[in-house]
């Protein structure tokens, strides 16, 4: 289950990066969905990171 959410994550940060070094190479503005997943991305690495982050507190206790 993880190794799938893990997978698709990757998936999803590297259709994004890449889609926006292209229009920026290309110097077009990003499309509104392309800006929504990036901050999808941004989420779920913070949320993560706070999760994680914690529960490694949690444990050192």
């Amino acid at each position: 289950m993880v190794e799938t959410a893990v997978f698709t994550y990757g998936l999803l940060a590297s259709f994004v990066l890449s889609g926006a070094a292209r229009n920026k190479r290309m110097e077009r503005p990003n499309p509104a969905m392309l800006t929504y997943m990036g901050y999808l991305l941004v989420g779920m690495s913070g949320s993560a990171s706070a999760l994680l982050s914690g529960y490694a507190v949690w444990q050192s206790i």
